[in-house]
């Protein structure tokens, strides 16, 4: 077996996922025609990195190894091979020394990743809120530098970026802990509210469950008000725009997350959300 073998494996893990798949536009109209390549780069390595942490054939030494030398091609260390995997690295390396955004924003994204791929347990808000710093919160950053904006948006987009995240990890609960083992419920709140892990399979969300998930909500609606001074923070319009409406659609999901049981079936935006955040948009374009 040729040491690429070993390292790359003989099986592409691709999820088949793709932008349309995400909940949030990726590299919209709304951003410069001349960006948008960089942020679907982003996208693609991000989307790869993302789906070796979740392929269900892989052991978890197999994961860090894979994960590590996207980590090795992106940093230039080791040559890229005929793989999109590894393709996807080297096209985001290429990007980002383009644009001078700092390597960071991608080499964070590996830490939770790992953290993934070796399971981890979640006993507080604080450790979700911590995952959260390296799963989510490089993505806003990295667009924040793309686009030269002042770093002092990082603030209200880290809490942007921070409350999407857990309102995915409400709509995908039972599927993570039933597909992929992986509960990011934390488990002191669970042990507070009388409940556990193995109630989020029970198809539908038992009163002390739902005490969990409104407890979670809380937080996520503190993380949305932050967010809302991210727009006044951003001087390019176009890129405003995408994040009112970003904003607005985390505001909404939130509110549907309140209303509907995500252990019954997945909760998703719908048409009305995204007039809405068409709306919050056109009044960021002043």
């Amino acid at each position: 077996m040729t040491d690429d073998t070993r390292i790359w494996g003989k099986a592409d893990v691709s999820s088949g996922k793709g932008a349309s798949d995400e909940n949030f536009p990726v590299g919209s109209l709304l951003l410069s025609r001349k960006l948008r390549p960089h942020v679907h780069a982003y996208y693609d390595y991000a989307r790869v990195i993302d789906d070796i942490a979740d392929c269900e054939t892989l052991s978890p030494e197999d994961k860090i190894t894979r994960l590590n030398a996207m980590e090795e091609v992106l940093l230039g260390q080791r040559s890229a091979i005929n793989r999109a995997d590894a393709l996807s690295a080297a096209r985001l390396r290429a990007s980002l020394i383009q644009t001078n955004v700092p390597f960071e924003t991608a080499t964070d994204l590996l830490i939770a990743f790992r953290d993934d791929s070796r399971g981890h347990e979640y006993r507080t808000w604080d450790d979700l809120l911590h995952y959260c710093k390296y799963s989510a919160n490089p993505v806003g950053r990295y667009l924040i530098c793309l686009h030269g904006e002042d770093p002092a948006a990082f603030g209200p987009s880290d809490a942007l970026c921070t409350s999407l995240q857990i309102l995915n990890h409400l709509q995908d609960c039972a599927k993570d802990l039933e597909r992929l083992q992986r509960c990011y419920m934390p488990t002191e709140l669970m042990q507070r509210a009388g409940t556990s892990a193995q109630d989020l399979l029970a198809g539908q969300t038992s009163p002390a469950m739902r005490r969990v998930f409104n407890t979670l909500l809380d937080g996520v609606d503190a993380l949305n008000r932050q967010a809302s001074a991210l727009p006044a923070h951003i001087k390019g319009r176009r890129f405003r725009m995408e994040c009112a409406a970003i904003v607005e659609l985390a505001h909404r999901l939130t509110q549907r997350l309140r209303r509907e049981d995500p252990l019954a079936g997945r909760v998703a935006l719908r048409r009305t959300d995204a007039m809405h955040a068409a709306i919050a948009a056109l009044r960021a374009w002043a």
